[in-house]
């Protein structure tokens, strides 16, 4: 790209809410160079808490009940900042692959401010979503990346944000041949729109949209692929558009009730758990089965598959749904709810503390705050199964907190939280 290169634009408030929805016309979403492109996803953060606050309110209003539970919601949170933690330390293996080979070997190049390759973008950004979507539910090895965000027995926008860490160092694959032809800045937009409007569509107080069903994918669409209904099973795999689907006979109109979740629930809240389960879960299967040309089937077909059945498995082997199936939820008394809620704000207050001044902390400083968070989400997870020993782990994590906070380690984002905390520890003093 080119030197002395801008820093990334300004958005407006009412620019950042049409992202979420694809709704920025290429006048305002075009740019010369990566640099400028804005980080449309960490600015989206208040917009992400103000629509889960109104899915609240109107699942309220229309059903008298929320959207959501609190264990699952505190384990969608913890996957989604766990899968953004790489990301303080590298740069997006997405744009890193993709300018290398737009530097190194692009065949021609499409003006960056033409609607026209603004357009075309949209379309191959889609379209490589879709491909690699739906390849990470039929091969097995990426559906064990992918089945992180299949996890959650609820629908909402929680299950949204709900994302996996080793997934990413995957779908970059599927956008390189784009950047044989178009500019690194048109592709970094469309990339972070194309995931903003996937997370509106998470959610059951939008029924139907009319015309719109017909191409684009709606929250009545992404519904039947977060069933585990057999009808709903390996069906709408597109971001924005639906259109791929009806082309390639993936898609299928929503019907009966949906029960979602994985055909077989791993019934944890543990975002480490939930990363890594599968991966052991293979690498048991792998050994147990015979043959060499089984063992590579185990890993490259489907998640379904076994010595002597399809590639994608039996459909007559996917659990029947009887309509009475029960979500995991482990029984927490009502002060330890409110306890992991208020523990957890102050982790989301460090996290996006940490996004906002990470260029200016010591590698040791970030690497610290990374464990510290992953040591709390993982505490919160047992917390909210109940784990017998999950309070003793909490208990050390209180005291990691108070030693590197004191010793500056860790810093809150709002002055007054800030000065929360250390009050908090001079009471301490005080009283020792």
């Amino acid at each position: 790209m080119g030197g002395g290169a801008a820093g990334p634009r300004a958005t407006a408030p009412g620019q950042q809410l049409r992202a979420l929805f694809y709704a920025l016309p290429p006048g305002e979403s075009s740019f010369r160079t990566v640099e400028e492109v804005p980080d449309y996803v960490e600015k989206s953060i208040p917009f992400f808490i103000a629509f889960i606050g109104l899915e609240f309110a109107v699942s309220w209003v229309q059903k008298r009940k929320l959207s959501g539970r609190i264990n699952d919601g505190i384990s969608s949170l913890s996957l989604g900042i766990l899968s953004r933690l790489p990301d303080v330390l590298f740069r997006s293996v997405d744009l890193i692959s993709y300018i290398y080979i737009w530097n190194s070997y692009r065949l021609f190049e499409l003006p960056w401010d033409s609607p026209w390759t603004w357009y075309l973008t949209l379309l191959g950004v889609d379209f490589a979503y879709y491909c690699f979507h739906r390849i990470s539910h039929e091969v097995n090895i990426l559906w064990a990346a992918h089945q992180v965000h299949h996890s959650s027995e609820d629908y909402n926008l929680f299950t949204a944000l709900r994302q996996s860490v080793l997934q990413k160092y995957t779908s970059w694959i599927f956008n390189l041949p784009m950047a044989l032809f178009i500019p690194p800045s048109v592709f970094a937009v469309h990339l972070q729109f194309n995931l903003l409007y996937q997370f509106w569509i998470h959610t059951e107080v939008i029924t139907n949209l009319g015309p719109l069903e017909w191409i684009l994918n709606t929250p009545s669409h992404h519904r039947v692929h977060h069933g585990r209904n057999p009808y709903c099973i390996d069906k709408n795999y597109g971001g924005t558009l639906i259109i791929w689907d009806r082309i390639f006979g993936t898609f299928e109109a929503e019907d009966a009730k949906v029960v979602y979740g994985l055909t077989h629930p791993v019934n944890s809240f543990d975002p480490i758990m939930l990363q890594l389960r599968p991966l052991a879960h293979i690498w048991n299967t792998f050994w147990a089965t015979p043959g060499f040309c089984n063992k590579l089937s185990v890993i490259f077909k489907g998640p379904g598959w076994g010595p002597g059945k399809p590639r994608l498995g039996l459909p007559e082997e996917i659990p029947v749904i009887t309509g009475k199936e029960v979500p995991f939820n482990p029984s927490v008394p009502a002060y330890l709810n409110c306890y992991a809620v208020v523990h957890f704000a102050v982790i989301v207050d460090l996290f996006t503390e940490l996004l906002g001044t990470v260029t200016m902390l010591s590698q040791g400083t970030v690497l610290l705050r990374i464990g510290f968070i992953i040591l709390s989400l993982t505490s919160f997870g047992l917390l909210m199964e109940n784990r017998p020993k999950a309070g003793i782990l909490e208990i050390i994590r209180c005291l990691v907190f108070v030693a590197v906070y004191k010793h500056g380690y860790l810093r809150s984002q709002f002055s007054s939280l800030g000065y929360a905390y250390e009050h908090s520890f001079a009471e301490e003093r005080d009283f020792n």
